[in-house]
C-alpha cells in the first residue's frame, strides 16, 4: 500500500474537509445497486491503473457457528476454493456419486458409533475402511486447485480469505480485462459450491488448530481468555473451532450452514478500480442474479449476562511469559466507540502510547505492551483488551500492577489537548492512507454498509474521532476500565505452578 506523507498541521485541518468535501467527492465516483435477489453491490471508480479489486463480504462469521459446529464458518471458507461442476473435477457425474457413498457409509459409520458402549468394535473398523476408501475414490476425480490455479493464470494476485468472529470475506484483484471472468467465478462458487475433498480439508482445519492455538501459548492464552470472559455469547469461541467439534464435521452441516448464511441479502460486495459501474451492474445481472433470494439470517439470540466481579485464568506454557487484560465494553454502534478507538490510540499507539513510553522504554519491565481497542469483534459487546510481555527479569505481577496505574492516571488526570489533537492527527491518517489502495477501499465499503448501514459511516467516522474530548476519554476510563468488568489471563511456567503446589502441600 502506497503511503502519503502529510504534516500534522496539514492534516489538522481535514476533519470537515473530509467529512464534507471528500464524502461528495467519493459519492460522485461511487455506485451504489441491490439485485432483485438482495445482494448489494458498491462499486468505486480509480482510473488510475487498469487494475481492479474484489471484495465479496458475508455477514456470517463464528458467532454464527451452531452449538456443537464450531468452526464450520471457518470450514465453509475453505469449501469455497475448491470449485464447482465445472471447474475441478475430471467428471462430476461419478464424482458426486462417490461423494454421496461417502455420506452413506459415515451414517452407518455415525449410527453405529452412537451407541455408545453397545457399539461394536469389529464393525466399527471395517466400516472406517470403508470410509477411507471411499473418500480416496472420490478425490480420484478432483483436479487439485483448479479454482485458484485458474484465477493465477488469468493474472488473479491476491487471492485469499478470511473468518473472524462476525464476518467471512474473500477477495482479490484483477486485471481490467478480466473483469467479466470475476463475475462468472465469484458467482459460480457461491452459486454451486461443491464440498469435494471436505474431509481431507477437515483434517488442514485440525492442523490450523494445532498450529494457531494448541502449539501457540499465545493461541492458548487468548482462547483461554475469551472462554473466561464470556459466560455465555458465542465470543467465547475462536473463529477456528473446538477440536472435538472440528474432527466430527460433516458434510450436511457445511451444506446447512452455507444454505442459511450465504443468501444474497447477507453478501455485500465492493469493487474498486478501473471499471465502469453500468457493465458492473450489467454483469452483475447477468451472473449474480442467479442466486436464489432467502431469508435473511439474524444473529446469536444469547446475551451475555452483566459481569459481577474480576474474573482470572491461568495457563501453563514453558514459553516466553504474557499476559492479557480485558474490560467489558459496548458494541461498536454505542456512541462511546470512536472513544475507546482514541483511548486505544493514547494507551498503545506504537511508541508514543503511554504503555510503550513508561513500561517498555521508562521502566524497562516490558518488552512489548499493546492495546486493542474491540476485541475479538464488535458487532455484539465485547473487550477492550491489554496485552502485555513482561522483560527478563520482571514477572506479569509486576506488569499487571503497572498497567492498573496507568489506567488509573487516565481516570484522575485528563489527557492533554495536545496529546489529544496528536492522536486525532495520527488516525485521521491512517484513514486516508487506507483509501490509497483499491484492496482497502473495497474491503473498507463493504464492512461499513454492513456493520453501520451506510459505507460514508468510513468518512463520517473521522467526525466522530474529532469530537473526542479530554472528558469524554476519562469518562470512559471511569465508567468501563473497572475491575467488576475485567478478566486477568496469563501464562505460568509449569516449574512455578509445581513450586506453588509443593509449597502449598508443605504449609
Amino acid at each position: 500500500m502506497k503511503t502519503t506523507r502529510i504534516s500534522l498541521t496539514v492534516l489538522s485541518l481535514f476533519p470537515a474537509l473530509l467529512a464534507a468535501q471528500s464524502v461528495q467527492d467519493f459519492e460522485k465516483r461511487i455506485t451504489e445497486f441491490t439485485l432483485a435477489n438482495g445482494l448489494h453491490f458498491v462499486v468505486f471508480e480509480r482510473h488510475e491503473a487498469p487494475v481492479v479489486s474484489f471484495h465479496s463480504y458475508v455477514n456470517a462469521g463464528s458467532v454464527d457457528d451452531p452449538s456443537g459446529e464450531t468452526g464450520i464458518a471457518h470450514m465453509f471458507e475453505h469449501m469455497a476454493f475448491k470449485g464447482t461442476e465445472t471447474i475441478g473435477t475430471k467428471n462430476y457425474g461419478l464424482e458426486r456419486q462417490a461423494m454421496d457413498e461417502v455420506e452413506h457409509i459415515y451414517d452407518r459409520y455415525d449410527a453405529e458409533r452412537n451407541k455408545g458402549l453397545a457399539a461394536d468394535p469389529k464393525k466399527l473398523e471395517d466400516l472406517n475402511q470403508q470410509l477411507k476408501a471411499a473418500m480416496d475414490k472420490a478425490n480420484t476425480y478432483v483436479v487439485p486447485n483448479a479454482y485458484p490455479q485458474l484465477i493465477e493464470e488469468n493474472g488473479g494476485v491476491g487471492l485469499n480469505a478470511g473468518t473472524s468472529e462476525d464476518s467471512t470475506d474473500y477477495f482479490y484483484n484483477f486485471p481490467k480485462n478480466r473483469l467479466e471472468l470475476w463475475f462468472l467465478l465469484e458467482s459460480q462458487r457461491f452459486y454451486d459450491p461443491v464440498f469435494r475433498e471436505f474431509y481431507k480439508e477437515r483434517d488442514v482445519v485440525r492442523e490450523e488448530r494445532r498450529m494457531r492455538v494448541e502449539s501457540s501459548p499465545q493461541g492458548m492464552l487468548a482462547e483461554a481468555l475469551l472462554a473466561t470472559a464470556f459466560a455465555a455469547h458465542p465470543y467465547r469461541n475462536m473463529p477456528g473451532g473446538w477440536a472435538s467439534d472440528i474432527e466430527n464435521f460433516r458434510l450436511p452441516e457445511a451444506i446447512e450452514f452455507y444454505k442459511k448464511y450465504y443468501v444474497p441479502s447477507n453478501i455485500t460486495i465492493g469493487i474498486a478500480g478501473d471499471v465502469d459501474p453500468k457493465e458492473c451492474r450489467k454483469l452483475a445481472d447477468k451472473y449474480f442474479s442467479i442466486l436464489p433470494a432467502g431469508p435473511t439470517p439474524y444473529g446469536p439470540r444469547t446475551v451475555e449476562p452483566g459481569q459481577k466481579g474480576e474474573k482470572r485464568v491461568q495457563v501453563e506454557s514453558p514459553a516466553q511469559p504474557f499476559m492479557a487484560i480485558a474490560y467489558k465494553r459496548p458494541y461498536q454502534n454505542d456512541h462511546d466507540d470512536p472513544v475507546f478507538d482514541v483511548l486505544g490510540e493514547i494507551l498503545a499507539g506504537e511508541r508514543t502510547g503511554l504503555l510503550y513510553t513508561e513500561l517498555v522504554r521508562d521502566k524497562k519491565i516490558s518488552l512489548g505492551a499493546f492495546a486493542e481497542p474491540s476485541f475479538p469483534g464488535g458487532k455484539y459487546p465485547n473487550l477492550f483488551l491489554f496485552f502485555l510481555v513482561p522483560n527478563r527479569g520482571h514477572s506479569v505481577e509486576e506488569n499487571e500492577q503497572a498497567c492498573y496505574q496507568i489506567i488509573e492516571h487516565l481516570k484522575t488526570d485528563k489527557v492533554t489537548e495536545e496529546t489529544l489533537n496528536r492522536i486525532k492527527a495520527k488516525m485521521r491518517a491512517s484513514v486516508i492512507r487506507r483509501l490509497d489502495s483499491n484492496s482497502g477501499m473495497a474491503q473498507a465499503l463493504t464492512s461499513y454498509y454492513v456493520n453501520y448501514g451506510d459505507w460514508r459511516k468510513l468518512f463520517t467516522s473521522i467526525d466522530d474521532i474529532n469530537k473526542v474530548t479530554a472528558d469524554d476519554v476519562q469518562r470512559v476510563a471511569n465508567q468501563y476500565l473497572i475491575p467488576e468488568g475485567r478478566t486477568v489471563a496469563y501464562t505460568v511456567s509449569p516449574a512455578a505452578r509445581r513450586g506453588k503446589t509443593a509449597e502449598g502441600e508443605n504449609q
